[in-house]
């Protein structure tokens, strides 16, 4: 457990010693701090809860919460082929194995601290700058801790699978640019093909990824909800976490073979 301790020490290392990873994090942190005092500008502070204005702003930072996580991902196998460093990786007495794993627990762990830090900083500034009245909130809205903790939890599902994809796509091809570049088409495409393939019209849609990927549909009702592909078409929250769970080990698995069996003396 030491070796592999020092393994997890020694991939963070790999990442914290860039200047680029504390840019990434800067700019996620200067902007949680400035969406909140750009909506008390343009919204004004009359109704509007401290929660309210932490759902907003950790929506809009999210998206390039997961590009930067999406680019650590994308690197931390693809970058060791590219640097040429795999060989010497791989000659040190630990198993690809626990290299793959050491790799993968150091992305989720980056990942963890970067949604931590949007969190904690858009709420604290919301904090300041915002009503602290939350009386008046009505079940659902997201103006409730309950619910806004729940619709960030969504969000990092969302961002856990997407980092799934990037790092299968890093180990499988070796290619840090292939892997950014689908892990944002699948960002920014999700929509459109959840639209296409609509549950609602086809029945074997509602297995497919991008269909089960933005949890957070589970916390609206009515016709809008029916439209995503809610209980008309069979789907629950329930049913997408399971779904989720089937991807998420193909993804893995398919990590582990190809990285297992790779042959790297060429």
């Amino acid at each position: 457990m030491g070796s592999f301790g020092n393994l997890i020490l020694n991939e963070n290392m790999k990442i914290f010693r860039r200047p680029r990873t504390w840019i990434m994090l800067a700019i996620l942190a200067l902007i949680s701090l400035l969406m909140p005092v750009l909506l008390r500008e343009g919204m004004g502070t009359d109704g509007v809860s401290f929660w309210q204005a932490a759902v907003t702003t950790i929506q809009i930072v999210f998206f390039l919460n997961t590009i930067f996580c999406v680019v650590i991902a994308a690197e931390a196998v693809a970058g060791e082929f590219t640097w040429g460093t795999i060989k010497l990786l791989l000659i040190r007495p630990w198993s690809r194995s626990k290299i793959l794993a050491s790799k993968y627990l150091t992305v989720i762990i980056f990942s963890i601290l970067s949604t931590l830090l949007v969190i904690v900083m858009a709420t604290g500034m919301s904090y300041m700058l915002f009503s602290h009245d939350t009386l008046d909130a009505q079940p659902g809205s997201s103006s409730s801790a309950t619910n806004s903790l729940a619709l960030w939890g969504y969000l990092y599902v969302d961002l856990f699978i997407t980092l799934a994809i990037a790092f299968m796509v890093s180990s499988v091809f070796r290619s840090g640019a292939l892997a950014i570049g689908l892990s944002l088409f699948i960002m920014f495409s999700q929509s459109i093909f959840s639209l296409i393939f609509n549950p609602v019209r086809y029945e074997w849609a509602k297995y497919v990824l991008f269909n089960n990927m933005d949890l957070s549909k589970y916390m609206t009702s009515g016709a809008d909800f029916a439209l995503m592909g809610g209980p008309s078409a069979g789907m629950t929250l329930g049913f997408s976490i399971a779904v989720l769970a089937v991807y998420y080990v193909i993804f893995m698995v398919i990590s582990w073979v190809v990285f297992s069996k790779r042959d790297v003396a060429g």
